[in-house]
């Protein structure tokens, strides 16, 4: 679908010979127009523009949602370059195929990828630039490249010679792009691996930054919109009479899923949908409960078709009628919103056959051929620009709200933007899916596993929204189901099982079901054998020293098996996720109400060569608080098919107040780089339900850990 394999030297081959050079056919947006005003820009390849007066920008082909792409992008490619910070500037990458994140086939941000994949990618885009630079200066100066260096912008050669770099880069874009051009080693990196200050904390300051929220486009006009309450309803019928008769109302329409009012502010378009009636043919949605899914899973997880994992390992089946003790669990896990701080929003300009898009989407290329399908037009007519993410956490992968405003946007011929109220946006998102695991394992005499059977049920996010077809294995419903540890005789399926509710990607995705799973288990066997979970833990982990590494750390640091405070507890866990390994050690108490308080989460983390440790820290602060709300508080029900959680006051979000310290140790370490915008939540959830577990006695096995649940386990 997707051609990864285009070459830089062939894309820009293309983009030169299109009316206007490469710059117009890309359409760049933001900073780049600045750059250009300032100069004439050239574009030695497809990540890095500079200007004859020295500006240099560089392109992230990444979204940023608040997790340094914006800085830590740059840093690779800066690093090669041989510029300081302080002397680029950043932008986003239109859509195309040069952009293509490689690990997931798009130009996609998710799945922990974009250190990643970018990691050699953007490397080699910075010193192809440096080594056409020179190569730019050497034929100016008729001397031996040899004799030649770059450096903080200035190519300097042999009797006091210099030039910057915009004073080549026309000349460097005409020749052959190096193909293979030596690349530093880490031990001479100047950037790479430092803590930097992101690039986009000034913006984000002084209000300056442009979210999807905030776009103001000529001649604009705003909407909001009305959806069946329950999902994948559709319209019947509508009055909007009285709608259109209400102030600054322009239009009442209707689109492929719901109802749209227009007005010249967003405040009246959203006041007139309040009047607008609509008749709703709810569909087979209305009969979908939380009894239901969860239920229609466990049964699945019975009876469903039987995916392998990985081939087993060893017998499990005489493994466990060998075994001294058999121990069996279940352990639930539910629907969970994305909810993030922006709700769903995008501009829209739809000329003729020409389109201009502006918003926050985590998923260009899917944006561009959305709309073009739905509209009917050619991808290529359609001009995408990426604005700052008010959040994303998977939700802004989907591409409904931006269809939406390309919709309405024909249907008035003016620029709309589409705004989402908060209610809309939580009893209309692709919740992460419920998930039911069980597990059977078998102890010997000395309560160490000799066989272990893990089996998740849940629903496809990739057969839903990529067509993955029937009867294969999702490779986004196994992460972390299979453990670092070393158990003999190992069986591992999955059963998928469609519930009827719409599903997506969500932080952590799968990780953060079978890591409660398996991490709360272990627990379980631990303290069946009676034995301390840590120490128990590392006798399962010879020959696994990154494991075993993360897991001493995280236990030292929060002084494990030292006294606290009365009323408090440990809880720890282990999880390798994203090409990196974290452990977590989880300190909670018991509110009066009998809820559950965690007072701190300690951390090691391995992720291998770190771009920016102080990104690395920041991400994983984020991901233990979002994964503090998914364990104690988030959970998306259902009735008739409605949603019942609206807004933050009935899915509230982790108060400051109520966030834990967080002390982090990171690893020191020359491997590939590691992910670590997810793993964090993922292992969150397990170390603070087993801390609860050594504090209470009680084991709750079916999230979120809330007091009612808490007096009934």
């Amino acid at each position: 679908m997707i051609d990864t394999q285009t070459s830089r030297r062939s894309f820009l081959k293309a983009g030169a010979a299109a009316s206007g050079g490469l710059l117009m056919a890309l359409h760049l947006p933001g900073t780049l127009g600045q750059a250009m005003a300032a100069g004439t820009v050239s574009t030695p390849n497809a990540w890095v523009h500079i200007s004859d007066d020295n500006n240099i920008t560089i392109l992230s082909a990444h979204s940023e949602m608040g997790q340094g792409v914006y800085t830590s992008m740059p840093m690779l490619v800066a690093e090669e370059l041989n510029v300081d910070m302080n002397q680029i500037k950043v932008t986003d990458a239109p859509p195309g195929a040069v952009y293509v994140n490689a690990l997931l086939g798009a130009q996609i941000t998710g799945g922990s990828t974009s250190v990643r994949g970018s990691w050699e990618k953007l490397r080699v885009a910075g010193a192809q630039v440096r080594e056409m630079l020179i190569s730019a200066a050497a034929a100016q100066w008729n001397v031996d490249r040899s004799q030649l260096k770059a450096d903080k912008g200035m190519v300097l050669g042999p009797n006091g010679k210099k030039a910057t770099y915009g004073s080549l880069a026309a000349a460097a874009s005409k020749l052959p792009v190096p193909e293979k051009p030596a690349l530093k080693d880490p031990k001479d990196f100047r950037i790479v691996g430092k803590r930097t200050k992101r690039l986009d904390t000034p913006a984000k300051t002084n209000g300056t930054a442009e979210f999807g929220i905030d776009v103001k486009v000529p001649g604009m006009v705003y909407a909001t919109v009305l959806q069946c309450p329950v999902i994948g309803g559709k319209v019947k019928s509508f009055d909007g009479a009285q709608a259109k008769g209400m102030p600054g109302v322009q239009a009442v329409v209707q689109i492929s899923d719901g109802v749209a009012v227009v007005a010249d502010s967003w405040w009246r378009a959203k006041k007139a949908m309040e009047t607008v009636k609509v008749q709703w043919d709810e569909g087979a949605g209305a009969a979908l409960s939380t009894a239901s899914v969860i239920d229609g899973t466990r049964q699945a997880a019975k009876s469903g078709k039987v995916l392998e994992i990985t081939k087993p390992q060893g017998d499990v089946a005489a493994a466990l009628k060998g075994a001294a003790k058999v121990m069996e669990a279940e352990y639930v896990t539910p629907m969970q919103s994305h909810s993030p701080l922006e709700p769903m929003n995008f501009t829209a300009h739809v000329q003729g056959d020409k389109v201009l898009l502006i918003g926050p989407t985590q998923f260009q290329q899917g944006a561009q051929g959305a709309v073009a399908a739905a509209l009917k037009v050619k991808p290529e007519d359609i001009t995408l620009k990426t604005t700052y993410l008010g959040g994303g956490f998977g939700r802004r992968l989907e591409l409904d709200f931006v269809v939406q405003a390309a919709e309405i946007s024909k249907a008035v011929g003016k620029p709309v933007k589409l705004l989402w109220t908060r209610e809309e946006d939580m009893m209309h998102d692709y919740y992460r899916p419920a998930g039911v695991n069980q597990l059977k394992a078998g102890l010997d005499a000395n309560g160490m596993p000799v066989g272990l059977h893990f089996k998740v049920a849940s629903q496809s996010v990739t057969q839903r929204a990529f067509g993955l077809p029937k009867d294969t294995l999702d490779p986004f419903m196994a992460e972390a189901a299979v453990t670092g540890y070393n158990i003999p005789n190992t069986q591992h399926d999955l059963v998928i099982h469609d519930t009827g509710v719409r599903v997506g990607y969500w932080r952590a995705v799968s990780h953060s079901m079978n890591a409660f799973a398996n991490e709360s288990f272990v627990d379980e066997l631990a303290k069946a054998a009676g034995q301390d979970p840590y120490a128990y833990r590392m006798k399962m982990l010879s020959g696994k020293p990154r494991y075993a590494n993360v897991l001493k750390l995280a236990a030292e640091k929060a002084g494990w098996g030292k006294p606290l405070p009365k009323g408090h507890a440990h809880g720890i866990a282990l999880m390798e996720g994203y090409d990196s390994y974290l452990a977590e050690v989880a300190e909670v108490s018991l509110n009066k109400d009998g809820s559950v308080r965690v007072h701190k989460v300690t951390v090691a983390a391995d992720v291998g060569h770190m771009v920016n440790p102080d990104t690395v820290e920041a991400q994983l602060q984020s991901s233990i608080v979002f994964g503090v709300g998914a364990v104690l508080k988030h959970q998306i029900t259902m009735a008739n098919g409605r949603v019942q959680e609206t807004n933050y006051n009935s899915y509230e979000p982790v108060r400051m107040y109520e966030s834990p310290q967080i002390d982090i140790v990171l690893v020191k370490s020359t491997e590939k780089p590691g992910g670590i915008g997810e793993p964090g939540t993922a292992v969150a959830a397990p170390a603070i339900a087993n801390a609860v577990a050594a504090l209470t006695g009680k084991r709750v096995r079916s999230l979120p850990i809330t007091a009612d649940a808490l007096r009934t386990a």
